[in-house]
């Protein structure tokens, strides 16, 4: 008996051994291991939640828990959602994407409240990306990282120009750079602390608003490009002044609160004003069969399928 305790001890000690070399390799301290929790704010997102959940599904670090946040869909989003065993399905009635997501970062139980959009699809070791962000610096508050775009043509060049501009505004707007929703997290502490301080209104991006007041109590918010997340292009296929309305509230929404980096922004809704011709063109012919551009698929009749803008679909 004896001869096998110390066995199992010694069994035990090269375990924590080999956990430690882990943790050195990864850039971990012992105590770091953080608990993520990821929430989906939906409104009629029936075609795009599978895959995002399946996604989540094929992670190697699973996530303490899956909340999507139901906002009044009427297309059976949450009885997708439910098909997942791991999902926690919530219902949140007063519409907006800003009342949704609150209602899902108050009920996260992880010690990192994750955030994506019902199209995100994650590579499998996005979970533990996040959690190297915020191991790696312990003032951290909030990060928000890279896009590969999908569904569209020439994606590699979407990818590209996306890139250059999101590292070309972190380095300008400097401590008030911006969170995306689509591909973002924050501590749960950092959320309680910030929480009752945002706007509630529409108009405005509610994922820029959380970086705002976060900044504005001396919190850390950062872009970091090591954290990727596929994102569809759905968002360029409307018309063009809705498309550019959608764009000017990132600067607006800066403008609301009276800061004047703001001013870096207007580079990028300029080249959007440029650019949105050929990428919607790029989108409207992405042949997913082949995945390049086809010219039939271009001109082939169908209707649009683009997100409803979270802008103005606020209560």
């Amino acid at each position: 008996m004896t001869q096998m305790i110390v066995a199992s001890l010694c069994h035990q000690e090269r375990l924590n051994q080999d956990l430690k070399r882990f943790n050195r390799l990864f850039g971990y301290n012992e105590g770091t291991f953080m608990k993520v929790s990821i929430v989906i704010p939906v409104y009629n997102e029936a075609d795009h939640l599978s895959a995002c959940l399946s996604a989540i599904a094929a992670q190697i670090v699973r996530p303490l828990e899956v909340i999507v946040v139901d906002n009044n869909s009427t297309d059976g989003s949450a009885a997708v959602a439910q098909q997942f065993d791991f999902v926690t399905v919530l219902q949140e009635p007063r519409q907006g994407v800003v009342h949704a997501r609150s209602h899902g970062f108050d009920a996260a139980r992880g010690d990192i409240i994750a955030r994506i959009d019902a199209d995100s699809l994650l590579p499998t070791d996005w979970v533990s990306n996040v959690e190297r962000s915020f191991a790696e610096d312990s003032q951290l508050a909030a990060v928000s990282g890279a896009a590969l775009y999908y569904n569209v043509a020439a994606a590699w060049l979407f990818n590209g120009i996306d890139l250059f501009f999101r590292r070309r505004l972190s380095w300008q707007l400097g401590d008030r750079v911006f969170l995306w929703g689509a591909n973002m997290a924050l501590r749960r502490e950092a959320w309680q602390q910030v929480s009752s301080a945002l706007c509630q209104r529409g108009g405005q991006h509610e994922d820029y608003d959380i970086a705002i007041h976060l900044q504005e109590m001396g919190r850390s918010v950062a872009f970091d490009e090591r954290l990727q997340a596929r994102v569809s292009s759905r968002r360029i296929d409307v018309g063009y002044l809705d498309f550019m309305r959608y764009v000017w509230v990132s600067p607006q929404t800066y403008a609301q609160h009276q800061i004047r980096a703001r001013w870096h922004m207007y580079s990028l809704v300029a080249i959007c004003a440029v650019g949105y011709l050929p990428a919607r063109l790029l989108h409207r012919g992405y042949d997913p069969v082949q995945d390049r551009f086809s010219w039939l698929q271009l001109v082939a009749a169908r209707p649009a399928v683009a997100r409803i803008d979270p802008t103005t679909n606020v209560a």
